[in-house]
């Protein structure tokens, strides 16, 4: 048998292991962290086909009803790339803001018997997300009213910012050095499908924007920097959309 004093060192070392070591804590952190509360919900809603006429000549109509509590940043709806949806930003605070915000919707007579119950049955489904604009990016506006958006989303690989962010803002930068687009925002998700970004982009037309894209393909900095983004993406797809009458960005 070993001696006593033998048996303690294994003991000792393991305690010394377990203690806190002085010098650089690790971060968690997936990348830069968000400033304030300031939060986008993404909604987008399946119409039936009969019925998008309809929806869309309504929600011109009474959706003044909701900015008069929450912001509303942009509403679209479909015409390449998906069908019969429509698609809306809406800007809060703070959580406790979007509840305050429901909940007096929700009481309101008005908005709910003027426009939801009315097309609620036009609907075949829902659904939204909550996302953060990225750090580098504020949001912004078209030069001029009159042209259309591409709502780009990136299925990204798990990892965060911290693992394709600084890819990802050189293939973003490389598109708007070209001069052919206009960047409105960058969303990272943080409810709804992680890992997803949406990019929403302004052109003065569709025939502009091939022009451009065309044109993007054939330069040599674009091409690298979207060799070096690719390999942090799993999936992608984008929509043409057109802004509403009641949209604030047209």
């Amino acid at each position: 048998m070993l001696p006593p004093a033998l048996l303690r060192r294994p003991l000792a070392a393991a305690a010394r292991l377990a203690l806190p070591r002085a010098g650089p804590q690790i971060r968690l952190a997936t990348g830069p962290r968000q400033n304030n509360g300031t939060f986008y919900e993404i909604r987008t809603y399946d119409i039936k086909p009969a019925k998008m006429k309809e929806f869309l000549e309504l929600a011109n109509e009474h959706f003044h009803f909701c900015p008069a509590r929450s912001e509303l940043v942009g509403f679209w709806y479909t015409d390449l790339g998906a069908l019969n949806k429509v698609l809306h930003i809406w800007k809060y605070d703070n959580f406790a803001h979007r509840t305050a915000v429901r909940h007096a919707l929700a009481n309101d007579k008005d908005w709910q018997g003027k426009f939801i119950s009315v097309v609620r049955p036009m609907m075949e489904k829902q659904h939204n997300e909550v996302a953060y604009l990225v750090p580098w990016c504020q949001l912004g506006k078209p030069p001029k009213e009159g042209g259309v958006y591409e709502w780009v989303t990136f299925q990204m690989k798990p990892g965060g910012p911290a693992l394709w962010g600084e890819a990802f803002q050189a293939a973003i930068n490389a598109h708007i050095n070209t001069g052919y687009t206009r960047l409105i925002g960058v969303f990272h998700t943080e409810y709804g499908l992680l890992n997803t970004v949406h990019v929403l982009w302004w052109n003065e037309s569709p025939d502009h924007r091939a022009a451009g894209r065309h044109s993007a393909h054939e330069d040599a900095r674009v091409v690298a920097a979207v060799r070096d983004s690719v390999r942090f993406l799993e999936s992608q797809q984008n929509v043409l959309l057109i802004p509403m009458q009641c949209s604030p960005l047209k």
